[in-house]
């Protein structure tokens, strides 16, 4: 049953040249099909955030209008609003999906050795290579098993092995995995030692692992400088400044009240920066400068900038912490000099 029409609406939403395409990219992240369902949500959700937005913030602006321009800007605010929010809803998940296809990329890359080295043992066993694909696979190879379990599948109702293995090399964005599998490939097409081959290829993968786990263990005190800049340094100089902010508010307030017009050459004029104002300012800036530094680490440790959302929600979340406490604790010391 089509609950509120979800599916049909997901259907019209999306155009019939780019679903293809999607059922590729939804692939990658291990789904199986589309869920039209899900963007027949979001267009409700869309629909609903437009009606009371239009209700609540422009209906009563063009309450009395001529008809007309009445019809035209209703038309244009409630367009604009539903075209904005289907927008981030869309950014958001698209967003989520290319984090989920990294991390599936990633796990893949980790598991190749393990499976090449049971394909190498197979074929040194009297296996051919596709009856070695097929019986190398093992539930704990996880993402790695399905894909080549999808592969041995396709070779055994007639599709060429070749054909199968650069379909699945082209799935994802991984170079490791598409140089080794054209590496292999070409062994098995000039009928060479192909066991030879995948034990080299288990040593190269075998060889950057542990140069990438090296090269993560020297990055490690610049991770750790920058983390504790983020997590503690940073919210604590905000705090601080924050009280300064007030002794010179009170400082210039007193000055303002002592201080006789005629006798005075400073003009002081009153108070030009709401407290609050600078204390959401910090507040931004503290968000801004954890999602930065989140980025430059993953940058530093990994070399891709989509590890970097494991460590945004710590930064941003310490650094504001951080921060209130700081504000607390400086608020009591600085309570005798503000008043």
């Amino acid at each position: 049953m089509d609950i509120l029409y979800l599916h049909t609406f997901g259907k019209a939403f999306i155009p019939k040249k780019i679903r293809p395409n999607l059922n590729s990219y939804i692939g990658k992240a291990g789904y199986e099909e589309v869920s039209y369902s899900f963007f027949g949500a979001i267009f409700w959700v869309s629909a609903i955030i437009a009606y009371f937005t239009y209700f609540g913030k422009v209906y009563p602006l063009l309450n009395g209008q001529n008809p007309v321009t009445f019809f035209v800007l209703t038309f244009l605010s409630w367009a604009s609003v539903m075209l904005l929010v289907i927008a981030i809803l869309v950014f958001i998940t698209y967003f989520y999906i290319n984090i989920k296809i990294y991390n599936r990329t990633k796990e893949l890359e980790e598991l190749l050795p393990e499976y090449l080295s049971l394909v190498s043992t197979n074929i040194k066993g009297g296996f051919s290579f596709e009856k070695a694909l097929w019986e190398s696979i093992k539930p704990e190879l996880g993402i790695l098993a399905k894909e080549i379990a999808l592969v041995s599948k396709k070779v055994m109702t007639g599709n060429d092995v070749k054909d199968a293995l650069i379909e699945f090399s082209n799935k994802y964005d991984s170079p490791i995995l598409k140089r080794n599998i054209n590496l292999i490939i070409g062994e098995v097409e000039s009928g060479g030692k192909v066991a030879h081959v995948i034990d080299r290829i288990i040593h190269n993968l075998k060889k950057t692992q542990l140069l990438k786990k090296e090269m993560a263990a020297n990055t490690v005190t610049y991770m750790f400088f920058i983390g504790a800049l983020v997590m503690f340094v940073c919210p604590i100089l905000f705090a601080l400044s924050f009280q300064l902010f007030h002794v010179i508010i009170n400082f210039m307030g007193n000055l303002n009240t002592n201080v006789s017009p005629a006798t005075s050459f400073i003009n002081i004029s009153g108070q030009v920066l709401d407290p609050k104002d600078y204390k959401n300012f910090s507040i931004a800036a503290i968000a801004i400068v954890g999602v930065s530094s989140s980025f430059i680490i993953s940058v530093i440790e990994k070399g891709d900038f989509k590890n970097a959302f494991r460590y945004v929600p710590l930064f941003v979340l310490t650094g504001e912490s951080v921060y209130f406490l700081s504000t607390i604790v400086l608020g009591a010391l600085f309570s005798g000099i503000i008043s």
